[in-house]
């Protein structure tokens, strides 16, 4: 048996979340606990799975409040380094006229760009089923080694490797380096969850089928998920099995940061529950279903870290849909 179930590795931060204006007409923003490994390990905690974090904040009061909030949702933070000479990463979050979200980081550096390959423990990882990263551990030199490090350590383990790229093109000194860092995750990973936006930027193809079979017949990937925002979800599964889910659209739509976390956590809740990643049709219905809904809920909240929805606001949700 292994201790944890999923380990995840990458950024913690402050989402700055854009919340009403104050009496003077400016924007009010509320400090949300984000970054997307995170929301992700969150999710599955919510759903009573024993997670990890490995990362690093500063020592200040905003990575205080971070190991904090991760520790009152259930993720270990025993492998969550506090750096005394940078401060915790910033994000602020907008949405511009036509609804899109809008992201300004105070990163330069941040906290979570210092982790280095010393701050890895091998222990944690080889007690993982899965092990989850994105890349935004992955746009400087140092904290590259570190996720490259982990990533053999649970290959050399046999440790399931989870991948969402979660890319933010700001924080790369270029789109050829964040291609090449994407290309190495999907030749790393058993398991990749792609953003539509993501694929079309990826492979050229506006057409998500033919995007997945880009990715396919380079890495051969076996599980692929793509999120598609209010188009839904899609799973392919070994090149050939495709399985389709419209969302669950919400009229009260607050803010959609972590949704597509959300969205995956519960993914990987029913990846945790097998001894492998073969599922049948029926169970990426049930899957995609599951996970859609969450996502649904999240978007109704600011900010989702801390705001993860229960199992059973999950399933009361389907169910009145089916009515």
């Amino acid at each position: 048996m292994k201790q944890y179930d999923v380990v995840a590795l990458g950024e913690l931060l402050i989402d700055f979340i854009e919340n009403g204006k104050s009496e003077q007409g400016n924007s009010l923003f509320e400090a949300n606990p984000g970054g997307a490994p995170c929301n992700v390990l969150a999710m599955l905690s919510k759903l009573g799975h024993k997670t990890a974090f490995i990362g690093k904040v500063g020592n200040d009061l905003f990575g205080v409040q971070l190991k904090k909030a991760i520790e009152s949702v259930g993720i270990d933070s025993k492998y969550l380094c506090m750096d005394n000479q940078v401060n915790t990463t910033l994000a602020f979050v907008k949405n511009n006229i036509e609804g899109d979200r809008e992201f300004s980081f105070y990163r330069n550096p941040g906290a979570d760009m210092m982790l280095v390959e010393s701050d890895i423990s091998e222990e944690v990882i080889k007690q993982a089923k899965i092990f989850h990263f994105g890349t935004l551990s992955m746009t400087h030199d140092n904290v590259r080694k570190a996720t490259k490090k982990a990533i053999s350590i649970a290959e050399k383990n046999k440790v399931i490797i989870s991948f969402d790229p979660n890319l933010r093109f700001q924080l790369w000194d270029s789109l050829s380096q964040a291609r090449n860092q994407v290309l190495y995750g999907l030749e790393h990973c058993n398991v990749l969850k792609i953003s539509d936006n993501e694929i079309q930027w990826l492979t050229g193809e506006s057409d998500f089928t033919k995007g997945v079979k880009w990715i396919y017949n380079r890495y051969q990937t076996p599980l692929i998920f793509v999120s598609m925002g209010k188009q839904g979800s899609r799973v392919y599964y070994d090149g050939k099995m495709m399985v389709d889910k419209r969302p669950f659209l919400q009229k009260n739509t607050i803010d959609t940061t972590g949704a597509g976390d959300t969205f995956y956590g519960c993914v990987l809740h029913y990846i945790c529950k097998k001894e492998d990643i073969v599922f049948t049709k029926e169970q990426f219905e049930e899957m995609l279903t599951f996970a859609n809904a969450a996502a649904s809920i999240i978007i109704t909240k600011k900010g989702a870290l801390s705001v993860m929805p229960d199992y059973t606001d999950i399933c009361q949700l389907i169910e009145k849909n089916k009515e």
